[in-house]
């Protein structure tokens, strides 16, 4: 049996692709906030006033890793809870000032990165790439049970 050529392998690719990600997040981004924690300020900043479950849903995480990252950014005084008034069950999360200058810098940052990483394509390739990847996630947010 002759060995499977990985450059056709998603499964690799993409662990390859985090690989890298990663590397360039902590070297152009920051090394004390995460890529996942960043989803979530950005998920705030984009639809303040939602619950974290909403927050959990709009970036793909599951309850118990964005009740774990809300812990985390409130912790470090980025993220409050508050009560909703309609419905004392549902914490609303609320960037706090310091959150917002963090989520200020940090988008910053990560549109730089964006640029470092892509920068092997030409705009209309990065497009396209961005495109299809954005089209597999959703489509593999579809085959979730």
């Amino acid at each position: 049996m002759s060995a499977v050529d990985l450059s056709t392998q998603l499964g690799h690719l993409a662990r390859r692709l985090q690989q890298a990600n990663t590397t360039l997040w902590h070297a152009l981004v920051s090394d004390e906030t995460t890529s996942p924690q960043f989803a979530v300020l950005n998920a705030v900043a984009s639809a303040e006033n939602t619950d974290q479950r909403t927050v959990g849903e709009m970036i793909g995480l599951d309850r118990s890793t964005t009740a774990e990252i809300v812990t985390r950014l409130a912790d470090r005084g980025l993220l409050r809870r508050v009560r909703d008034p309609r419905d004392g069950r549902r914490n609303l999360l609320r960037l706090t000032a310091a959150g917002e200058a963090a989520h200020g810098q940090l988008a910053l940052s990560v549109a730089q990165m964006n640029k470092v990483f892509l920068a092997p394509l030409d705009p209309g390739e990065q497009k396209t790439l961005l495109e299809l990847m954005w089209r597999v996630v959703t489509a593999a947010d579809g085959l979730k049970a």
